[in-house]
């Protein structure tokens, strides 16, 4: 057949031949899986990825892994690679990029864990931040991922704290999210929202110390400062004095707020975080703990000219809970977010929701969807109740330290705008939380889900979930948010997908996403596997649609022509609008009309071709192109183009209509051309073939035609062949024709047994008649009567029915007419309506019962025309039936329920159905006339609760409430667990099923190796038997309930696949195991046994079903032989499992007589060896006790001559040493300064050294000059701030103003202790000059503390140092001392310490620990007896021109231990700074042969221990007595060691504590010098300051009536000995410039402890199980208490101290040390505190009458104005001076009108 087709084909005929071939190829191409999705591209990440952002301009993928961070292309290739880890790190230190942040930790190589990944176009970077260094965060640039786009923090950059470092979580498990956005300045900001992994949580390492340096000052949520051209603000939070930018909990409560953030995003102009809340996990599983937190941004509307206040953050905060599920099937976590605009259902405008995936603790998972506008309304709800009607429903957030109020607090009739219900207003500046949860019942149920993401794709949501097991599934929902049909693509297996899922940002059709090693881009629609249009647009798929123009189904963009009307058909339009094509008139000999019905577009201006084959073509003609239908006419083609067709042939032809470029067919009909006249012959199909002669030129005659059968009828089919022509295979060749002929040949003998069924053959064309009593051809009849005989009936059925009527009702007998229009059948006067097409000529018809008004019965009769009436023996009855009562009543939704349904005639009528809910049917299994027992089929909704059961009849609507009733849906039984999971393999073990809803199932059934087993049902429990097994294996259980397969509690989860990962619900594991084993004790197959006496069998039961071990079972019986034969056998029955244990035979009782007589000889004898055993250990102990004593004796003879031998030791070494330090330098006191900078800033000493004392100097041609100050402040000094810190110096001198300055700044709540002491310490510099003037500002502060602790406790005031008057206590105690210290007390204290350190020298040190044989503290004691053997050595320097040295060491030393002793005996003379280190030099050894070897603490000749290498020692290299060693000059840097942990085998025998006996006796001297020289005073120096002091505390109690002597003794031991005497014996390096080791510093506190206790009043309660740092001067503690008595009895017996004679002191001091300080920084430092509390410092001035009266809060706002260079506000507070104290800074200001005439703009 040739092709005709119709193209629209504006470029040629060529396009067309490619047409062809295309159709050609698409034909071969096989079928693919349905599955909508389709893997694009993939990244495979070797280490775990962690987060992934993509460029919507350059289409760049980043994508962040731990240690490495990708920049790809569109197309997931790699462009850039970047290592960001691991690197050396400790959770305990800060980041190395702070500045003098040393650690003390050891670090170690540390996976760095990606945790934020954000994109800024604008500035063109990425924010990449990472878990090491406490969360700190890199700026990388957007074209090259591998460069930093800024280096932060900058070098040589001081300012730097670590909030601005620490960012992101620092640990790999915690969470971390980010937004950027642009604030209403048009700064870039940064919201970040981190979980706290600071001490007490999971995340903080154990360790002793408990400093967090982490989370000190980093809250959960903040928003920093993202601006590049700001470095000196980048990343803070603290961005502008008036924001609140940071919402943080405070620290009792962090552990009731573990926050798990899931996801931030923006939402209008609000930012909206996702989080849980894990401390909340595991009280109720059924109450939710997920939670959405909104913060207003202000994004949208710029900042108004009058520059309001910027939105706080926590003024705006809100938070509400998210509830997924109702009635306890709550899915409590939520996993991921994604807010999508959603059509409503009108199609016609969009409405925002939230969705989101939450799970529960069994892995199962839901999808909930949120209206963002019901939760804008509970928000505006929440703040309306908390301003106007406070409820239990909001919440303020006190555990959040920023924010002012503690409830909500009714504010009368406030009205409150839209802005405050919003974002908050002035009077509620806290954050809230409402308490009741936004519900939402869950779209869909599956197991696993980690991720969502939304798109609105033709006015149809699809949602995209991602699994815990590789898989994504995208399900459509219909408007009502029901799935209308789901797919699912397997990604990697088994890796969990993100939950963050993006589309791409140019082609929405294409989704990223990332696995736990993947990196993946997605084809969200795979539409080509649909090759029909019906079945394209049926797919269910809104990406899909059918391209008219192209024929195919695709996305709408792959549509060549889809922006065009009528082109491409959505899946919303239907399947009705797919195209077709009918061709009018189907027989044509000129042209062909076409009728386009369906969704095509408009032709019109297209060139339009019909063509034939390739190359014959005819261009068509549009009529019609409006509307859904459309017209065009096709002329045919010249007859010359085509092939030759014979004479008297017709052909029929195709058309195919392809409304574009491919030929691709949508309706095909024919239609036939007519030829000239040719021979031809008649063929029927059988050998014999008939002449055809032409009648005329369209018809044809078969002449001589012979058929025959000897059926009813037989059918012929005619072809014409044409005569002497041939096909090339020899087969005949006939016309084609349209419409195939056919002939009916027929019998009239057979099918026709009586006389209506002849006749009736005449319908179908028979002619037979009915003559001589049967059927014959009409011809053959000689007489032909047509009257037939009278119907007969045989049989009606049925034979009742309901009173509506519509019962078939079948009527059987003979001569029932010969066609249907002949009969009518009526059941008395009720007529009854024939079904044609059921009717059977004469013997069989089918009729429709008529409706009845009552109850009757009657005959049925058949009228049939020409052959009178026929009525029916059996008669017909009209009931009306009824329903009584249904049960059960109630059922599982699963369906199944087995109902019967009780009543009246239920069982009449031809067809009888029990409907549920009118679209359901309860299958009947048995019907009688009084009940219907049927099963209920599944409820179609999930939620379906009663539904109505109706009986139907004749398939009419149930109508009548007699026959309807109500039945109830109930929850689906649920099976939890089977109980035992293990079953012996003989069978019959009872299975124990658990669950709930057992009371609605019928009948239940355990399939276990495909064998069922019946069950036994009880409302809560179901047991069963197990059947047997063959062999041992693990196979699962099945429960088929109410016939029903039980596939667990989800059956509208629409999972409509299986996946192999996921476990397949309703499978209860069930293993098979070996029978037990059963047996005596003995294994005794015979036990004999006396009559009449208790038997006890000790039965061994090896269970493997049950524990895998063997156990012992006691069975007592009481037999008597006349119960038992003479042999008994005991079996014992497992289940289907029986075995016999023993037997038992009867017998005599001498043998249990002889039996207890050997018991009891051998009791006997037991008992005689057991006291001969005791009477020998006694003796053996005694002994031992008497050994043990004389051990003892001799141990404290040896520990006393080592105390001897020490102390002689040590006084030569001490004695050695005094002389050496009048011979050399002396003591190497620090100076005055620096002793200063160490006691005042204890923690910032190195800092305020360079700052506060030594100036910087730089030489130049004239000399040395001093730099100008580098402080911030003071690096331009301009004269105005010159002068407004001269002033600001002029106010401090003030007392009025310095006394109410300090009370101002101690009243904040913020101002810290650490804040106090340091305003302590730079007042004390900036008014070190005027110490007289300071010591009265003391004085004044003292008084006001001594009337606030006086009200209280007294005894408790100067304990500690919480105050500012304190902590200038304790300077002015060190300024005045200074001189005691150093001319009384430093020799005996210097010389403790060396004392301390030779007696450390005198034994082993152990080198990795630090821990030695002689020390005074118990945690530094070496408690192994390690034997250490002295030896001298020579050392000399090379190339020095010293003499060498005799340096003692000990042969346990290691090399670094040799090398400290060697340093100390050549520099000993001068001070420690000038020292130089030990890893800096080398050391070596030159034997008797001059060959020289280069000594290491880890060498090749190191040994191992332990896997572990040794350091090496003296004795290790066998170095001997008086060897020579040489120190080369030149500076070998030795690799310094790590720390490590010393694993040699400890033992702890307290007898090592004598050891802390022997060296305390050794230095018990040198201590008693230095309390001596502590404790007494001098004449010639008498300490003038303690006595006025001390003086001053007397008269201040006297005062105030305080008797109490030992109130007194504290006030001074806490002004005196315990604020300056403690803190030097602590801190040696304050004094003196030595090295303070951490053994020197734990001996130190032994020291600082006895010195307490001996100022303290109170008795020691001491103990055995007291520390030995107390008991170890318990002994001296007495005599010391007595001596600081008698030193304060000097004190107040000394001369008093007259005012004048203490100034002229104190202005000494203060002359001997000028410039020595630089006052001008401190002044500054002074400042800062000024500037940040301004307003309250001027409120206490206005406060204060004097202050007011002498305009000092003026004068202080003018200091402010001139450092701050603000010439306006200075000049304000000039002229308010100039105009006197009237004016205020609320009056009229008329008055400066003459002063401002003269000042320009």
């Amino acid at each position: 057949h040739r092709i005709l087709s119709l193209l629209n084909a504006p470029l040629g005929t060529e396009h067309a031949e490619a047409a062809v071939l295309l159709l050609g190829v698409m034909a071969l191409e096989t079928r693919r899986s349905a599955s909508a999705l389709h893997i694009q591209q993939t990244f495979a990440s070797p280490n775990q990825t962690n987060n992934f952002v993509v460029d919507p301009v350059s289409r760049k993928v980043y994508l962040a892994t731990v240690n490495t961070v990708y920049q790809l292309n569109g197309t997931l290739s790699i462009e850039v690679e970047k290592r960001t880890g691991p690197v050396e790190d400790n959770l305990l230190c800060h980041a190395p990029q702070l500045p003098q942040a040393p650690c003390e930790h050891p670090k170690s190589l540390t996976n760095n864990h990606n945790k934020l990944l954000k994109l800024d176009r604008e500035q063109g970077v990425v924010v990449v931040c990472g878990s090491v260094y406490q969360g700190f965060c890199e700026l990388r640039k957007m074209e090259n991922i591998s460069e930093i786009a800024v280096e932060f923090p900058h070098k040589g950059e001081k300012t730097v704290f670590p909030s601005m470092l620490n960012i992101a979580a620092n640990h790999p498990n915690a969470s971390t999210v980010g937004l950027i956005f642009k604030s209403h300045g048009g700064n870039t900001r940064l919201l970040v929202g981190a979980t706290y992994t600071g001490a007490g949580t999971q995340f903080f390492p154990k360790n002793h110390s408990k400093e967090d340096l982490r989370f000190e000052n980093t809250p959960e949520i903040a928003i920093r400062s993202l601006n590049i051209k700001d470095l000196s603000r980048l990343f803070t939070y603290d961005i502008n004095p008036s924001e609140d930018n940071v919402f943080k909990i405070k620290q009792d409560v962090k552990t009731k707020n573990k926050l798990d953030f899931v996801h931030a995003f923006m939402q209008k102009t609000y930012s909206y975080i996702a989080f849980n809340n894990d401390a909340k996990m595991g009280h109720k599983e059924s109450q939710p703990n997920s939670i959405l937190a909104r913060i207003c941004l202000d994004t949208e509307n710029p900042r108004k000219p009058s520059g309001p206040e910027s939105r706080k953050l926590t003024e705006s905060y809100i938070q509400m809970p998210l509830q997924c599920g109702f009635n306890g099937n709550i899915y409590n976590r939520l996993l991921s977010v994604y807010p999508a605009e959603i059509h409503t259902d009108d199609g016609k405008s969009t409405e925002p929701y939230l969705f989101g995936v939450f799970s529960k603790a069994d892995r199962k998972s839901a999808l909930c969807a949120f209206k963002f506008g019901d939760i804008e309304e509970e928000i505006r709800q929440g703040r309306r109740n908390c301003s106007n009607s406070p409820s239990s429903d909001v919440q303020v957030l006190d555990s959040v330290i920023q924010g002012s109020g503690a409830a909500c607090i009714q504010k009368g009739n406030l009205v409150l705008q839209p802005e405050q219900l919003d974002c908050g207003a002035a009077h509620l500046q806290h954050p809230l939380a409402l308490r009741r949860s936004l519900r939402a019942i869950p779209l869909v149920e599956y197991t696993g889900l980690t991720s969502v993401s939304v798109d609105n794709v033709h006015n149809h949501t699809v949602v995209f979930l991602g699994t815990s097991n590789g898989r994504l599934r995208k399900l459509t929902l219909l408007a009502n948010m029901t799935v209308a049909n789901q797919w699912t693509l397997k990604l990697a297996a088994g890796e969990a997908v993100h939950h963050i899922m993006a589309f791409d940002p140019n082609d929405s059709y294409f989704l990223y996403l990332m696995t736990s090693y993947h990196m993946l881009r997605v084809k969200v629609a795979d539409c080509d596997q649909w090759r029909s249009c019906g079945d394209c647009l049926g797919a269910g798929d809104a990406h899909c649609g059918w391209c008219t123009l192209e024929n195919q189904c695709t996305i709408q963009k792959e549509c060549a022509q889809g922006l065009l009307a009528r082109s491409w058909i959505s899946m919303g339009e239907g399947p009705q609008q797919c195209p077709s094509m009918t061709l009018t008139p189907p027989e044509i000999s000129i042209d062909v009309g076409i009728l386009i019905n369906g969704s095509v577009p408009d032709l019109v201006g297209s060139r339009v071709e019909c063509e034939y084959e390739p190359g014959f073509s005819t261009v068509a003609t549009v009529h019609l192109d409006y509307g859904p239908a459309q017209i065009q006419t096709c002329p045919l083609l010249p007859r010359e183009n085509y092939q030759p067709i014979l004479p008297g042939t017709g052909e029929t032809e195709n058309i195919y209509l392809a409304a574009c470029q491919c030929c691709h067919t949508y309706r095909s009909t024919h239609y036939k051309y007519s030829y000239s006249m040719e021979e031809l012959d008649c063929d029927f199909g059988t050998e014999q073939r008939y002449e055809a002669t032409w009648l005329n030129s369209s018809a044809v005659r078969c002449s001589g035609v012979t058929l025959s059968t000897n059926q009813r009828s037989q059918v012929y089919h005619l072809n014409l062949k044409r005569r002497g022509y041939f096909s090339p295979q020899g087969e005949d060749v006939f016309v084609d024709s349209p419409q195939p002929m056919r002939v009916e040949v027929y019998n009239c003998g057979v099918g026709s047994s009586d006389c209506s069924q002849c006749w009736g053959r005449e319908d179908q064309g028979h002619l037979c008649g009915w003559c001589e009593n049967s059927c014959r051809p009409r011809d053959d009849c000689q007489s032909i009567s047509d009257q037939c005989p009278a119907p007969e009936i045989h049989k009606i059925s049925p034979l009742r029915g309901p009173l509506e009527g519509g019962t078939l009702l079948t009527v059987q007998g003979r001569n029932l007419g010969r066609r249907v229009g002949a009969v009518k059948v009526s059941i008395g006067d009720v007529l009854c309506t024939l079904r044609p097409e059921l009717y059977t000529v004469s013997v069989e018809l089918v009729c429709v019962t008529g409706r009845s008004a009552h109850d009757r019965t009657d005959i049925v009769q058949v009228d049939v025309d020409q052959s009178g009436m026929g009525t029916s023996k059996e008669i017909f009855s009209y009931l009306e039936p009824r329903l009584l009562s249904i049960e059960p009543t109630k059922g599982s939704r699963a369906g199944g329920t087995i109902v019967i349904i009780r009543g009246e005639h239920l069982d009449i009528g031809s067809q009888v159905r029990v409907m549920v809910n009118n679209t359901l049917e309860c299958t009947i299994t048995e019907k009688t006339d009084e009940s219907i027992e049927c099963t209920m089929p599944p409820a179609l909704q999930a939620h379906t609760d009663s539904v109505s059961v109706c009986v139907e009849f004749e398939n009419r609507p149930c109508q009548s409430a007699e026959l309807s009733t109500t039945y109830t849906y109930e929850k689906n039984p649920t099976i939890s667990s089977i109980h035992p999971k293990k079953s012996y393999l003989s069978g019959g073990r009872t299975i124990t099923v658990t669950g709930q809803g057992f009371d609605l199932v019928q009948s239940a059934t355990m399939d276990v190796l495909e064998i069922g087993e019946k069950v036994m049902v009880s409302p809560f429990t179901i047991t069963c038997p197990s059947p047997a097994s063959s062999q041992s294996l693990q196979t699962s259980a099945q429960f088929i309930l109410n016939g029903i397969l039980y596939t667990g509690d989800s059956p509208f989860t629409y999972d409509s696949e299986e996946e192999e990962e996921e476990p397949q619900k309703g499978h209860f594991p069930l293993e098979y195991v070996e029978d037990p084993q059963f047996f005596t004790a003995n294994k005794e197959k015979l036990i004999k046994h006396h009559p009449g006496e208790p038997l006890t069998l000790i039965i061994n039961v090896s269970d493997t079903a049950e524990t895998g071990s063997s156990d012992k079972c006691f069975i007592g019986f009481l037999m008597k032989s006349s119960e038992c034969s003479p042999l008994v056998g005991w079996n014992v029955q497992v289940g289907n499992f029986r075995h016999t244990i023993a037997k038992v035979q009867l017998g005599g009782s001498e043998l249990a007589i002889v039996v207890s007589i050997v018991v009891c000889c051998v009791l006997l004898l037991l008992c005689t060896v057991a006291l001969v055993v005791y009477c020998t250990k006694s003796r053996r102990a005694e002994r031992y006790w008497q050994k043990t004593l004389l051990q003892m004796e001799e141990m404290e003879s040896q520990i006393r001559d080592e105390i001897r031998k020490g102390f002689a030791e040590l006084q030569t070494d001490m004695t050695d040493l005094t002389k050496e330090l009048n011979r050399s330098q002396g003591i190497p006191f620090l100076e005055y300064k620096q002793f200063v900078t160490r006691t005042f800033f204890p923690k910032m000493c190195s800092d305020y050294e360079k700052s506060l004392v030594q100036p910087a100097y730089e030489n130049d041609g004239l000399g040395p000059r001093v730099l100008p100050e580098t402080h911030p402040l003071l690096q331009d000094w301009q004269p105005n701030v010159e002068e407004g810190i001269t002033l600001f110096s002029t106010l401090l001198n003030n007392k009025h103003f310095l006394v109410t300055f300090v009370h101002a700044l101690e009243q904040q709540k913020d101002f810290a202790v650490r804040d106090r002491c340091s305003l302590a310490s730079l007042l004390t510099i900036a008014l070190h000059g005027k110490l007289e003037y300071y010591t009265s500002i003391m004085k004044d502060l003292l008084v006001d503390l001594i009337d606030a602790s006086a009200s209280k406790n007294p005894k408790l005031m100067l304990r500690r140092t919480e105050s500012v008057v304190e902590k200038m206590l304790t300077n002015w105690m060190s300024i005045c001392m200074y001189s005691y210290l150093k001319e009384t007390v430093g020799e005996p204290f210097f010389l403790l310490l060396c004392a301390i350190k030779q007696q450390i020298n005198k034994g082993s040190i152990d080198a990795i620990t630090g821990k030695a044989r002689y020390t005074l503290n118990e945690e530094w004691l070496l408690r192994e007896n390690i034997e250490a053997k002295p030896q001298n050595i020579n050392v000399s320097f090379q190339g020095c021109g010293m003499d060498s040295l005799s340096v003692r060491v000990m042969n346990t030393d290691t090399i670094c231990q040799v090398k400290e002793k060697i340093l100390e005996a050549f520099y000993k003379n001068l001070p420690f700074s000038q020292w130089p280190r030990a890893e800096d030099v080398d050391l070596e050894w030159f034997d008797s042969g001059s060959n020289s070897k280069v000594l290491q603490d880890l060498d090749n000749s190191s040994l191992m221990e332990d896997g572990r290498k040794k350091l090496n020692t003296v004795f290790h290299y066998q170095i001997p007595e008086g060897a020579s060693l040489v120190l080369p000059h030149d500076d070998l840097t030795e690799t310094k060691r790590s720390h490590r942990q010393s694993h040699r085998k400890k033992v702890l025998p307290e007898i090592y504590l004598t050891r802390l006996l022997s060296t305390k006796g050794t230095l018990q001297k040198f201590l008693d010098d230095l309390f001596q020289a502590i404790l007494s005073i001098p004449p010639d120096r008498p300490p003038l300051a303690i006595k006025y002091f001390f003086d001053f505390l007397e008269e201040q109690a006297d005062k105030r009536g305080i008797t109490d002597p030992d109130t007194l003794h504290i006030w001074k031991t806490n002004s005196l000995p315990l604020r300056f005497w403690v803190n030097i014996l602590k801190n040696p390096q304050f004094v003196f410039d030595i090295e303070k080791t951490d053994h020197m510093d734990a001996c130190l506190s032994v020291i600082a402890q006895a010195f307490i206790d001996a100022c303290s009043i109170s008795d020691l309660q001491l103990g055995k199980d007291s520390p030995t740092n107390k008991l170890l001067y318990a002994k001296e503690i007495p005599e010391y208490k007595k001596r600081v008595q008698c030193y304060y009895q000097q004190i107040q017996e000394m001369a008093p101290l007259s005012e004048q004679e203490m100034n002229a002191h104190l202005a000494e001091e203060s002359r001997k040390y000028r410039n020595e300080f630089n006052t001008n920084l401190a002044l500054t430092e002074i400042y800062k505190y000024a500037k940040r509390y301004r307003n309250q410092v001027v409120n206490a001035l206005e406060s204060n009458p004097t202050a007011r009266r002498t305009q000092l809060h003026h004068k202080f706002e003018q200091v402010i104005a001139l450092v701050e260079d603000n010439i306006y506000e200075c000049f304000f507070w000039i002229s308010l001076q100039l105009l006197g104290p009237t004016v205020s800074p609320g009056s009229n200001l008329n008055a400066l009108n003459p002063f401002l005439k003269g000042t320009s703009q």
